[in-house]
């Protein structure tokens, strides 16, 4: 797809029309189907907004598991005073879901543009259901949108904004793996390990309790959503005398083997970073989209193997995804159509059919092995494709076969391709 100028009004279209009925329902003028999940905003991100407002992190409350930063999302609501603070907050995740949309629309504008990443954001954002505006990963993703976007030409604000959004929720470390090797590379990184070192000091001298999520992140289980939770799904067919309790949080496995399993979990999340460094260190082509393809790809890989899926984490997908298919450059349209469908599938099991899932009867079974069987396809896809465009192209470029149209190429500092580079 091209930005036609008929493709983009259609699009902004759609997106005003799903996110009137997502305000609609997180506003309750609408009863949506499934659980109430706006609770967390008004009830836990309420608590910690007053806990925050005196002076000190929620440091007795193991909910808390964020980093340092995040306290910014959760004091946000105080930006529209004249709201209550929960239905400020559900504005202030469809402004930031605007905010992509316009950075994805502009983005997708000139040559080697295409509008595909367009609408993945379109449509993957109202498939979350409730869950996309009752969380404030929203506001995490428009950071990380903004960062890839804007790395393409500026590597120091790519490097700024990926420490800026670790610091609001991690993942956006990752951001970093595809810059290409040389000056962008230590452009980014040192920007971003200076603003991270910068951000982390404030946060410590301002409040107390800065660094007490890294304790109760590290104390979590096996989520019930998550890959490896399959087994005790499938291990209560035959008698398991495990049970499903809020735990840290979340509904969580507790019983026998559950530590093996979260061990063995950590273990993959281990594998699918020597995966990744591996690739870094093998990788001797770096495109135009090669900076989002290896974020995205990265970000597939730790979410599948987290011993915790928590539904929102379908929206860093789904915005990693939407700036892939902005650059036609990127190969990565199958495994960004599996994550649109697999964020489908995660409304399905939450909160619409969320009992079933903890009760491990044959819908719930359906739904996880479907929704996690689906992010296992995009991983390995992903992955596959990001080791053959970038590791394998320079092998394929020697041999005499036939050019592909999609060639990756480096860019330049002012942006444009050059020749494909053989880093040392």
């Amino acid at each position: 797809m091209t930005g036609s100028s008929g493709t983009r009004p259609a699009a902004f279209a759609v997106w005003a029309l799903t996110r009137a009925v997502l305000l609609l329902w997180v506003t309750k003028v609408v009863t949506p189907p499934g659980l109430d999940v706006t609770s967390d905003v008004s009830v836990i991100y309420h608590g910690w907004y007053d806990v925050l407002r005196s002076g000190t992190y929620p440091e007795s409350d193991v909910t808390w598991q964020y980093p340092p930063v995040a306290a910014l999302a959760i004091l946000s609501p105080a930006l529209l005073p004249f709201l209550d603070y929960a239905t400020a907050f559900f504005v202030l995740a469809f402004l930031c879901d605007a905010l992509v949309l316009g950075m994805l629309l502009r983005a997708s504008d000139g040559p080697g543009r295409r509008t595909a990443g367009v609408w993945v954001w379109v449509a993957g954002v109202p498939l979350l259901g409730t869950t996309a505006y009752a969380r404030y990963d929203v506001m995490v993703t428009a950071v990380a949108v903004a960062a890839l976007l804007a790395g393409l030409r500026h590597p120091r604000v790519l490097g700024a904004l990926a420490a800026f959004g670790a610091l609001l929720k991690v993942w956006p470390v990752l951001l970093l793996a595809g810059t290409a090797r040389g000056r962008r590379t230590r452009l980014a990184w040192t920007t971003a390990a200076a603003v991270a070192a910068g951000l982390l000091l404030v946060c410590v001298a301002a409040a107390p309790g800065a660094l007490a999520f890294l304790g109760f992140q590290r104390d979590r289980g096996t989520e019930v959503e998550s890959l490896g939770a399959l087994v005790f799904h499938v291990w209560r067919q035959f008698g398991w005398e495990g049970r499903v309790e809020l735990h840290y949080g979340s509904l969580e496995f507790l019983g026998p083997q559950v530590g093996l399993v979260s061990t063995l979990a950590l273990g993959l999340s281990v594998i699918a970073f020597g995966w990744l460094l591996v690739w870094r260190l093998r990788a001797r082509t770096f495109g135009p989209s090669t900076a989002a393809d290896a974020a995205f790809t990265a970000v597939l890989l730790f979410t599948t193997t987290s011993r915790v899926i928590s539904p929102q984490y379908m929206l860093w997908l789904v915005g990693l995804a939407a700036v892939c298919l902005v650059l036609r450059a990127s190969r990565m349209m199958w495994p960004a159509l599996l994550v649109v469908a697999a964020t489908g599938v995660t409304q399905l099991e939450f909160p619409i059919g969320f009992v079933h899932v903890v009760t491990s009867d044959a819908q719930g079974l359906t739904l996880m092995f479907l929704r996690n069987g689906l992010l296992v396809a995009a991983s390995v896809l992903a992955a596959v494709r990001l080791w053959r465009d970038t590791v394998r192209a320079p092998e394929a470029a020697a041999a005499p076969s036939p050019v592909r149209d999609e060639e990756p190429r480096t860019l330049s500092r002012a942006g444009s391709a050059d020749t494909p580079a053989s880093a040392p």
